[in-house]
């Protein structure tokens, strides 16, 4: 489905359609997930201060690499850089880092959590390359809050002036719902387990 949305290029660089969020919980198998990911999807790696985050997210980026894949690592750009990662994934609150992040790695794809439209103004003003909005749909996440809905998250996009993906609730079905909404991927945790 994520080959239907539009490619998007952003600053001479390829955003994937397509992005794979690990969770420690959710996600335990994450190598499985990689291993079948289409070559030019991304992974983003949230290690959420895991004692084994190197450890881990040194397979998960050979895993990556070996697909073709774009590797970001979650919220940590020290953790990113360790890793060698294509870039980073902000959490909203963090949205104004991404600035000095790409001056510090013009190279790296960065993006940042967004749940409302004041969000999305925030993380382009501050040089986000594409923004993640939360949740479309229902999401099983604890975190999640109340959906946006496609005809919301259509407006948002729409709006945004800068490359925006969707989370939340992202099944092959609720995919269809998006296709022309302006979104230029697609992003998941759970949906691409099975």
């Amino acid at each position: 489905m994520a080959r239907t949305l539009r490619p998007a290029r952003t600053r001479g660089k390829a955003l994937p359609p397509l992005l794979f969020f690990t969770d420690p919980v959710r996600t335990p198998n994450a190598e499985g997930v990689i291993a079948r990911l289409p070559r030019g999807a991304g992974v983003v790696y949230r290690a959420f201060g895991a004692p084994d985050a190197v450890v881990r997210g040194r397979r998960l980026a050979r895993a990556a690499r070996r697909g073709g894949l774009v590797f970001l690592v979650g919220a940590d750009a020290g953790l990113a850089i360790r890793l060698m990662a294509d870039g980073v994934h902000l959490p909203e609150r963090s949205a104004s880092r991404a600035a000095g992040l790409k001056r510090a790695r013009p190279r790296w794809i960065v993006t940042s959590a967004a749940h409302a439209p004041a969000a999305i103004v925030r993380a382009r003003q501050a040089g986000a390359d594409a923004v993640v909005v939360s949740p479309v749909f229902p999401s099983a996440s604890a975190s999640a809050g109340r959906p946006i809905g496609p005809l919301r998250f259509t407006a948002m996009a729409t709006k945004a002036r800068m490359p925006v993906y969707a989370l939340g609730g992202i099944t092959p079905a609720s995919a269809r719902r998006l296709t022309r909404s302006g979104a230029v991927g697609l992003a998941a945790v759970e949906a691409l387990l099975g």
